[in-house]
């Protein structure tokens, strides 16, 4: 049967295609069948050294640096110019050209932020206290509690307001609550840093790192853990604020609210409700002058990096050298770039928007989009052929499983509809200014969506974003245009390592619809149980088996993978790549194209699924990511899935004895 899937007929065997394949990154002394990850990338990690201002590197990260320097040339042409004031090019040149102010800067020291300390050193009681919680959301600054407008996931019709537990300086709660040698350094390291900031601005408080430290750890240990904080039915509970002010009566909502700039909601989603009715008894406890101090210290915090070399330089120190092991700071220009077009997901800089457009009139042809849209039609004509060749799933749930398919939303390349920033005021002398009007600018922007209709236009990353994903309150998958290039995606590579590299992504994020979370929600976006429980039960059965495969990974000597927090992104990898192969295969339609560097073609699918791995991480990096990123590390990413697919044992004659060898009876198979 033939589900109309139409190949991309690109380049097979030229040298084109073998140019495309990076020979030299390879290593064929390693087996495939032993480890597919070093066979694709042995050479490169052995001769890579990770740049002195990067915390990890690879196929991601060289592809953000393209996209960086891409924008370098459009904020740079904007500061040249003699701009109407008002003008989206105004503001682009003008942030510039106070980002890269050091003179000034230096100039300056920390009297930009003079004003916020006094307002802070005024604070009185605790309603005060609270209030300013709630203020710190509007600029940007960190504080025990989070406020955030999004869509409601039992209503995805309309807005919801959510609360939910934040507070901490460090990237987990383990840092604090472990005492091996590595967390026990970066907690003295944060203290040295809090004090540091004190005495650059002068503050002869005592002790303020132990004291900081003291009240972060009494927030860390009444946290809730990170895979839990992934739970989509735990962490959705609406309460009128009423009610929840009675269970946690000392947080002075009304003011928190106020200071917040939502004093008009009568309810919310509160994510982590033991947290907060945990915290309300802390709170009152601490007094008003402690709080105070971590107030001063959270600002500081925040603006730290746009404040004099000192301030700079001691952030660094922290945030970059100790904690992700980084050893040079970033060229000023690329902070600046980062600063007004963003830094990767979900974060849009100060006018990410703006150097998009230009972004995509520049560097996004008309036919990357043509062969995606293609390629993304593909995909989910496999994925509907796999739901119905599932052994697991009973017809009830696979009826309702393809209509949630058939009802997925597709964005490629770059949003329909662009933000506005009208009203948004930027100097060429103010880089302080700047970043705290642009924090309250989309701050509002975001607040405003209360009581209006759901915007199905609106983008969660911008286009120069390499990466891409599913956001199941919209049941979408989005891909931006920085993403769609090698390794990934070109119009001059085989079909076998576009559908092993961009289809495999496509594949990914689709299987996010239907992964452990995902899978809750139903094709208009909302928290609904569409399964039985006869199905949901197997398809638990099979996941705490992939959990189990993945927890037993070691990247460093005593620290594993988590295979509970990394589940979804683990079932995404394998399941796409699982689909991408077969939609690969319907595209074929029974031809078989030549061979490209002596790999068949359905070899190469594996070959160009392994190399956008292609990574190193410093030891603090991976520390860190093992906390708090629900990706496992990269060579498990390329050799994990692939010992579960039969199509990659047909492929490499993989047989008992070889390192990626898994009997077929505990080969896990799921979407």
């Amino acid at each position: 049967m033939t589900l109309g899937l139409v190949a991309l007929s690109l380049v097979t065997g030229s040298a084109k295609a073998q140019d495309q394949l990076d020979r030299g990154a390879m290593d064929t002394s390693v087996r495939v069948q032993d480890d597919l990850y070093l066979h694709v990338n042995g050479n490169w990690l052995k001769n890579t050294e990770i740049p002195a201002d990067k915390s990890n590197y690879g196929a991601f990260i060289k592809l953000d640096d393209l996209s960086r320097d891409r924008i370098r040339t459009i904020v740079e042409k904007a500061a040249a110019e003699a701009a109407r004031p008002g003008t989206d090019t105004q503001k682009v040149g003008d942030f510039y050209k106070s980002m890269m102010d050091t003179d000034r800067i230096a100039s300056l020291d920390y009297q930009p932020l003079e004003s916020e300390l006094q307002r802070i050193s005024g604070l009185k009681t605790h309603a005060d206290v609270a209030g300013y919680f709630g203020y710190c959301g509007t600029i940007g600054v960190q504080s025990p509690m989070a406020l955030f407008v999004g869509v409601d996931e039992k209503d995805s019709t309309r807005y919801l307001t959510t609360i939910v537990q934040s507070g901490t300086t460090l990237p987990d709660r383990d840092y604090y609550l472990k005492d091996d040698e590595k967390y026990t350094a970066t907690r003295a390291a944060l203290v040295a840093y809090v004090n540091k900031l004190f005495s650059l601005v002068n503050d002869q408080v005592e002790n303020p790192g132990e004291k900081l430290l003291a009240l972060e750890k009494q927030i860390a240990e009444i946290q809730w853990p990170r895979v839990e904080l992934r739970d989509a039915l735990k962490t959705y509970n609406k309460f009128e604020v009423t009610a929840f002010g009675a269970q946690a009566p000392n947080l002075q909502w009304s003011s928190y609210l106020e200071g917040a700039r939502t004093p008009q909601i009568s309810e919310f989603n509160v994510m982590t409700p033991s947290y907060f009715e945990k915290f309300s008894p802390v709170f009152s406890a601490v007094d008003v002058d402690t709080w105070k101090l971590y107030l001063r210290y959270k600002l500081l915090d925040a603006y730290a990096e746009y404040l004099s070399p000192a301030f700079d330089e001691a952030h660094f120190e922290l945030h970059g050298k100790t904690l992700a092991g980084i050893q040079e700071q970033l060229p000023r220009w690329k902070r600046a770039v980062d600063a007004i077009g963003g830094k990767g997901a979900g974060d849009f800089g100060a006018l990410g928007d703006v150097v998009g457009r230009l972004y995509v009139a520049e560097n996004f042809k008309p036919e990357a989009k043509a062969r995606m849209d293609q390629l993304v039609k593909n995909l989910l004509q496999a994925f509907g052929q796999s739901i119905n060749e599932l052994a697991w799933m009973t017809d009830e749930t696979k009826v309702k499983a393809q209509a949630k398919l058939a009802k997925i939303t597709t964005k490629i390349g770059y949003p329909d509809q662009w933000r506005d920033y009208e009203g948004l005021e930027v100097k060429p002398d103010d880089l302080v200014g700047n970043i705290m009007r642009s924090g309250r600018f989309e701050y509002q922007r975001m607040v405003k969506k209360l009581g209006q209709p759901v915007d199905r236009l609106e983008w969660g990353m911008t286009p120069q974003t390499v990466n891409a994903y599913y956001n199941p309150t919209l049941n979408e998958i989005v891909f931006p245009a920085a993403i769609l290039q090698p390794p990934f995606f070109s119009v001059d590579s085989p079909d076998a390592l576009n559908y092993g590299g961009i289809g495999a992504v496509i594949g990914h994020e689709i299987s996010h619809a239907f992964d452990d979370q995902g899978s809750r929600y139903d094709g208009e976006g909302n928290l609904n149980n569409w399964w039985t429980d006869a199905d949901r039960k197997s398809f638990e059965e099979l996941t705490q088996r992939l959990i189990a495969q993945y927890s037993e990974y070691e990247p460093l000597p005593g620290k594993k993978v988590k295979g509970d927090f990394t589940l979804g992104e683990n079932i995404a990898d394998l399941s796409g790549l699982s689909v991408a192969y077969k939609a690969f295969q319907i595209a074929k339609n029974g031809d078989e194209p030549e061979k490209v560097a002596g790999y068949t073609s359905n070899q190469l699918f594996f070959v160009g699924w392994s190399r956008v791995w292609q990574r190193k991480y410093r030891d603090d990096e991976m520390i860190r990511r093992l906390l708090i990123d629900p990706h496992s590390p990269s060579q498990y990413r390329a050799n994990g899935p692939v010992t579960n697919i039969d199509a990659f044992y047909d492929a490499f004659q993989v047989k008992e004895g070889d390192v990626l060898f898994k009997p077929a009876n505990e080969r896990i198979r799921i979407w």
